[in-house]
């Protein structure tokens, strides 16, 4: 053995990590940092949509009270049976807002329509403002929201199909604009919430709703708008006072003249009320001579002349400017 000192060399070939360790490493920090990426873009998107739904449930609250206005006068007509103001000729629009259609199961069209804006302005105005109620999530409230516009939409257009099919020729600009708000809210919800599936479902039920209680209802007599009606005249049967004779002649004095239509009972009872030979006094124009039917416009009516309905009357008065001055009953 050789008195020779020995030195060991050790060489840390172990020291440094493998390089498959070193790859999984560089895996797991790049997919924290995607993760956290991810979770910035999710809560920059989700502060996105909370900002642009805000604005829309605002909107969907303003049309709602649009329409909540609008049947609401509505409301009133019906149960106060007044004729409802038309900027057309002939009545129309009373004719297609009273007619048997504007009763679903017994209860009037202008208060479901009602509860239905006002019920979508409420929600609009809660989710805008973030106020829950009893505990229901956002989402589930929006799809609420959703079926609701969606069942409004389907039975608006529901509804101008009856009107172009069973009322051809008339109009109603109630209804139009009627239609106009409730595809504009469901528009305005399907931004909102972009689920499909509620609502088909909720038009199918709606149309399916619409269909039973028309057909279980008694038979719907044509409209107006399809009755051919001869002409023909009535007899007045009462007597005249003398104040009532007096009263025509002054009236034909100063140029009044009646407007009516030899099918309407109003007409023919204020020619009642006046009596046989003061009726004769009065400056009487008819205003379908030729008989009713579709698509017939008002006989010998002024271009400057306003009829909404039977009878009306008519007269000139100079007060230095020409004046025009219109008496209904």
């Amino acid at each position: 053995m050789n008195s020779r000192t020995g030195f060991v060399v050790f060489r840390p070939s172990n020291c440094l990590p493998k390089q498959t360790h070193g790859g999984a490493a560089d895996d797991d920090s790049s997919k924290l940092a995607s993760a956290q990426d991810g979770s910035t873009s999710s809560l920059s998107s989700s502060s996105s949509i909370s900002s642009s739904g805000v604005s829309l449930y605002n909107w969907c609250a303003g049309v709602g009270g649009l329409g909540f206005l609008e049947t609401s006068y509505f409301t009133y007509l019906k149960f106060s049976n007044t004729e409802a103001l038309c900027p057309v000729g002939g009545g129309a629009c009373g004719d297609v807002l009273t007619n048997d259609y504007s009763v679903v199961y017994g209860i009037p069209l202008p208060p479901m329509g009602m509860v239905a804006y006002g019920f979508v302005v409420v929600l609009g105005l809660k989710l805008a403002k973030g106020e829950l109620p009893f505990g229901i999530s956002k989402s589930d409230l929006r799809l609420v929201l959703l079926a609701t516009t969606a069942s409004m939409a389907t039975a608006s257009a529901y509804f101008l199909y009856l009107l172009s099919t069973k009322f051809a020729g008339s109009s109603c600009l109630y209804c139009l604009a009627s239609a106009t708000l409730s595809f504009s809210l469901f528009f305005l919800t399907v931004k909102i919430q972009k689920v499909l599936v509620i609502p088909l479902f909720a038009a199918t039920l709606v149309i399916a709703a619409l269909g039973t209680s028309y057909n279980s209802a008694q038979p719907i007599l044509p409209s107006f708008a399809e009755i051919e009606l001869p002409y023909y005249t009535n007899e007045i049967t009462t007597e005249s006072s003398p104040l009532a004779s007096s009263l025509a002649k002054h009236l034909r004095s100063i140029g009044a003249k009646m407007y009516g239509a030899f099918w309407c009972s109003h007409c023919l009872e204020q020619k009642e009320i006046f009596g046989a030979e003061a009726a004769k006094l009065l400056d009487y124009v008819e205003c379908f001579p030729d008989g009713y039917r579709k698509g017939v416009k008002i006989d010998k009516l002024p271009a400057n002349a306003w009829i909404e309905g039977f009878p009306s009357e008519r007269f000139e008065r100079t007060t230095g400017a020409s004046e025009h001055i219109r008496v209904q009953n």
